[in-house]
């Protein structure tokens, strides 16, 4: 087993109240294309939330945009997964599919095509757990494993993981590990805000945005980054995150774990004001 990442150092600005999204709405989820330099963002459009209507952007690390295309009934985009081809070299993008009240109920892959739009027609939907509702992806390339977060007919959220290469081949027989989302947030009632599968453990983000009764600015947020070990299924770390706490609105949005000799926790934040959103991206990282 490897070890987690610290979640106990500091939080470093890395994009800063970008407005580089194709939508004006938060973002969802990110992932990193580290072969490419490539960030993948999601967000559900502006009149999609009902239909599950995603907008795909691809940016590069300096938040630019690139290119973006539409997922018309696809779901919320609470995480996303990216996977290297190891014949061609390519990029497969995983997110949920197959929207019911805006949230996907199975998982595919696809390539990315800048301007194109895709509905369900376009793609092969996987559903790889019986009977579960809420399906959502997560890829670790380092230790080539894919995560499925899902509910189970209890309504109770969950985590599968499974040898990349078996999942990609629609073997769903003996998965790596499957455990029960815990420790997200010190209040249960809280909103989970993302996760990401890395290695031994799955980060999590939780938290709200800033609400003067409720999560007042002079309190600098509610939002909490935790991790769970693919292992045991138990919480390793949970730490209470400022990071951003001067923004306006300041929604925690998505969590990534960028792969290389040294990886890291990157948090998302959503800020601005409604219908002209802007995002931050903050590493955890050590002060030397």
């Amino acid at each position: 087993m490897t070890s987690a990442i610290n979640l106990a150092v500091p939080s470093v600005r890395w994009l800063w109240q970008k407005a580089t999204l194709r939508e004006p709405t938060v973002l969802q989820s990110f992932a990193f294309d580290e072969p490419n330099r490539h960030l993948y963002v999601l967000q559900v459009t502006a009149t999609g939330h009902a239909a599950g209507d995603l907008c795909l952007n691809k940016l590069d690390y300096k938040g630019n945009r690139l290119g973006h295309m539409y997922l018309r009934g696809f779901g919320h985009g609470v995480s996303i997964g990216i996977q290297r081809d190891a014949e061609d070299g390519s990029t497969w993008i995983w997110t949920e599919a197959a929207a019911v009240r805006g949230y996907g109920q199975g998982v595919t892959r696809f390539h990315f095509a800048n301007g194109a739009t895709r509905t369900a027609a376009d793609v092969k939907i996987r559903k790889p757990i019986a009977g579960s509702t809420n399906n959502q992806p997560s890829v670790c390339q380092a230790s080539g494993r894919i995560a499925i977060r899902y509910r189970d007919k209890a309504n109770t959220p969950r985590y599968r993981v499974w040898d990349l290469d078996a999942f990609t081949a629609r073997d769903y027989d003996n998965p790596v590990a499957d455990f029960a989302q815990v420790g997200a947030h010190p209040d249960p009632r809280i909103p989970f805000q993302g996760y990401a599968l890395f290695r031994d453990a799955v980060y999590q983000l939780a938290g709200t945005a800033y609400n003067a009764t409720t999560n007042p600015v002079a309190g600098r947020g509610n939002s909490y980054v935790s991790s769970v070990s693919v292992t045991t299924g138990k919480l390793l770390q949970r730490q209470r995150t400022e990071a951003g706490y001067s923004l306006t609105y300041r929604e925690p949005e998505g969590v990534a774990v960028r792969p290389g000799s040294d990886p890291r926790v990157y948090v998302g934040f959503a800020s601005g004001e409604i219908a002209a959103r802007r995002f931050s991206i903050f590493v955890k990282e050590d002060s030397d």
